[in-house]
Order: structure tokens, then sequence, then C-alpha cells
């Protein structure tokens, strides 16, 4: 992180507006959503006003995480096009109130967690956040071209914190579902890496498309693909049922056969619009909210 001064206009009041979107909304339902559906898919019932706060601690851990990263990146972030308008580099928000909120909110997740539902789920979130804001951001994503792979972990604890908020112990099932969102994240991002590879060579980030190529990249989002559907069925053989197997099996070949389509592809020139990559980015999220409501769907429901 560079110490650029701020500029002027980041002297005014922060907009709430700005702070909620520091919390990066549309990366956090995501993170809401698999851990509701780890605590809704446990074997054991959680008082409704527990669940809540455990869903909500969930959700501050994760925008307080995400905010650290803003403002740690800031300056990378300003010299990216799909990031410039974010409110540090557009300098909506001074950086020690995004530090600030940020810290502040990973603090009472974790303290919130720890006395209202349990100290086990509340050192899983503690470690998530160390997991993304200092072992990803700080020091894997500006080292290695594996960053995403690795720091995948990171958004993969949601699942397995709801979970533990529930039965209070980690068992084989969340550790699947963490799985299934480590290996996941490789495809999901280094899709929307191919289309985007330039922003982030422009400001010296080793994205796999970066360093390694975008054939490379390719072969690696379709081996990730390979692994991702017996794994995603796995929780049929230790316990699920027939409506999350079935569901997984369509869901996960169906990601399978558009990563076979980017992975095997060759790119016809400068002015191919990487379609493509594009379909196989916005299937991933949509698979992952599909795959884990099958998973609650089935727990209530057994044919």
């Amino acid at each position: 992180m560079t110490t650029t001064s701020p500029s002027p206009a980041a002297t005014l009041p922060a907009d709430w507006r700005d702070l909620f979107a520091l919390t990066k909304p549309r990366v956090m339902s995501l993170v809401i959503f698999t851990g509701l559906c780890g605590l809704l898919a446990a074997p054991e019932r959680i008082h409704p006003v527990l669940a809540f706060t455990a869903i909500l601690c969930i959700a501050m851990g994760a925008g307080g995480a995400a905010a650290l990263n803003q403002w740690w990146e800031a300056d990378l972030d300003a010299g990216m096009k799909r990031t410039a308008k974010r409110p540090l580099p557009q300098g909506r928000l001074d950086r020690t109130t995004a530090r600030d909120f940020a810290g502040v909110l990973c603090a009472v997740s974790v303290f919130l967690m720890g006395f209202a539902v349990g100290w086990l789920p509340a050192a899983i979130l503690a470690i998530s956040i160390v997991y993304y804001a200092v072992i990803y951001t700080i020091w894997l994503k500006p080292r290695t071209p594996q960053n995403i792979v690795i720091g995948g972990g990171a958004g993969a604890f949601p699942p397995l914190i709801g979970w533990v908020a529930v039965t209070g112990e980690i068992t084989l099932m969340p550790v699947l579902l963490f799985a299934i969102i480590f290996f996941w994240t490789p495809p999901h991002f280094w899709a929307l890496a191919l289309f985007v590879k330039s922003d982030y060579a422009k400001v010296g980030i080793p994205m796999m498309p970066v360093v390694a190529g975008e054939k490379a990249t390719r072969h690696q989002i379709l081996l990730y693909a390979v692994l991702l559907l017996p794994l995603s069925a796995l929780p049929w053989w230790f316990g699920a049922h027939a409506i999350y197997g079935v569901s997984a099996l369509v869901l996960s070949t169906l990601f399978l056969a558009l990563s076979i389509r980017v992975g095997l592809r060759e790119r016809s020139g400068p002015d191919d619009d990487m379609k493509p990559e594009k379909q196989l980015f916005a299937y991933s999220v949509l698979y992952l909210f599909a795959l884990f409501a099958a998973l609650v769907v089935d727990r209530f429901i057994v044919l």
C-alpha cells in the first residue's frame, strides 16, 4: 500500500452509502446466503434470535474484511477501470475513516458472535477475516498468481461458520461445504480475470492470466471444474438426499460444460468479446446460489 495523500474531497463527511459500498454488498450477499444455508442445513436447530445474530455477525465480519481490503488497495483500485469508481479512489471517503469503520465492524462481529452464539464460530469468523484481509490482500495477492487459489479459503468459511453456530462443532459436512466453495473460487474468479486482465497488468497484480497467460489460465479453469463435479456430489454420499444430489450433478455438469468452452477455446483476436468467459462468470454466481439453496430444500423436504 502506498501513502499517497487523499484528495481534498476526501475531507468531506462520509456518506453512509460510501461506507456501505466499502463492504462490497454484491459479494457480501453471497457470503450471507451461504452462511445462512450452512446454518439452516445443520442437523440441529437454533433459536431464531441467535440465528439472526449469527448471520448478522457473518455479514459484519465479511463487510469489515472487504472494507479493510479496499482501505489497503485504494491506490491499486484507482488504477483499474473496474474499481476506479469506488469511494476511496474517488476521494469521497478518507482512508482513516475507512480503516476505523472496517476495524469496528470486524471487532464487533467477532465479539458479538462469541458472547451471543459461541466462541468456536467466533474464532472461525476471526480466522476468516484475517485470512482475507491479511493473508490474501496483503500477502498473497501482490506476490503470486496462485493468490486466488490459496486465498479462496476466505470466501469458503461462511457455511462452516453457520453450521458450527448451530452445532457447536466442526464435522465432515461443513468441511465439505467449505471445500466446494474453495474449489469453485478459482474458475469463478479466473473467468473474471480473463476479461479484465489488462486492469491487473496495469497495476502490477500477478493474476494468473497476466503471469501465466490465457492458455494456462483456461486449462486451470477446466481442471478445477472437473474436480468440482464429484466434490459437489459428496454431501449426497455423506448424508444429504436426492434433491441435493441430483441438483448438484445437474448444476455442476453445466458448470463443467461452460468451463470446457472456456478451457479449450482459442481467442480469435483483440476484438473478441469474451462472451464464453462472461457467461461462465455469471453462471458461477448463480451456480453457488442454486447449489446451496438445494442443500437447504433437501434438508427440509426428503423424497
